[in-house]
Parts: C-alpha cells; sequence; structure tokens
C-alpha cells in the first residue's frame, strides 16, 4: 500500500482499509449487542487483514474485530504493522476499547489508528495517544513482538 513521506498512509490506502473494514463489519456476529464493529489491519508488507466481532452467549467470551485481525494477522506469520481501520455502526467513530488499546500494544505501540462511524467521516490518531505508557513485553525483558522478536520461537 502506498504511503507517503512522513509515513502517513495516502488517501487511497486510507480509503482502501476503511472500505475493508466496512465489508468485515457486514459479517459481525453481534446478535447480543446489535453492535456491529469491522476492522482492517495493514501489516508492514502491505498485507491488509480483516476482522469482526464475534459475540457468544457468555460475554466474556466475546472477541473484538479489531483483535480477530490481529489474530489473523499473526496466524498467518505477521507481527508488524502500520495502521487499523475500525468502522462501527455508530454515528461518530469511536476508537478500539481498553483491552484492543492493549492487545494492538504489543505489536505496534505508534500504530496509526482510523475510526469511522456509519456517516463515513473518520478520524486519525496514534494507539501511543489511546494508550499511553503501554505496557508492553519489552518490561519483561522477554518478547518484544513490534520488532518482530519472540524468544519462544527462538527457543524451539
Amino acid at each position: 500500500m502506498p504511503r507517503n513521506e512522513q509515513g502517513k498512509g495516502t488517501s487511497q490506502t486510507d480509503d482502501a482499509l476503511l472500505r475493508a473494514a466496512r465489508a468485515a463489519m457486514a459479517r459481525a456476529w453481534s446478535p447480543y449487542s446489535r453492535f456491529r464493529v469491522g476492522a482492517a489491519l495493514l501489516a508492514e508488507d502491505g498485507e491488509v487483514f480483516s476482522g469482526c466481532n464475534v459475540e457468544n452467549a457468555s460475554f466474556g467470551l466475546t472477541i473484538c474485530a479489531e483483535r480477530t485481525a490481529v489474530v489473523k494477522a499473526v496466524s498467518e506469520g505477521r507481527t508488524r504493522f502500520l495502521a487499523i481501520a475500525v468502522v462501527t455502526d455508530s454515528d461518530r467513530p469511536l476508537q478500539p476499547c481498553g483491552a484492543c488499546r492493549q492487545f494492538l500494544a504489543e505489536f505496534a505501540p505508534d500504530l496509526r489508528v482510523l475510526a469511522a462511524g456509519r456517516e463515513g467521516a473518520h478520524e486519525e490518531t496514534r494507539l501511543s495517544e489511546l494508550l499511553p505508557s503501554a505496557f508492553t513485553g519489552s518490561e519483561l525483558g522477554e518478547a518484544d513482538a513490534s520488532s518482530g522478536r519472540d524468544p519462544g520461537r527462538e527457543r524451539g
């Protein structure tokens, strides 16, 4: 995906991410809250991984769209990300929840975040602004997913 010199996505890239997130939102499984969310995560190599929220009758087992996208990407071998688009059914753009912010920070502490509601207007921020002083694996002296280093894999 194209990027400009400042590391921001181009409007074409942003539009493509928002479209992918909107398409994912259409597949959300939200029979309890009826609140659909879609996400599209841009990996460093240009691959886009989408995800939707999947609710469960045991509410604690529900998974958010953002975490679905990250899990899909990691399961395909990607751990370095540039941006995520999050689209909801809300009238206004909503940012990722706290759990998703922490989950995303594991891999990209300064990730670009695009958020859009049903009206189409979107906001842009950085994950580091949404979750300052994030707790990451580097605090444990171990894994640093944002650098792609996983000591668990290195041990065999």
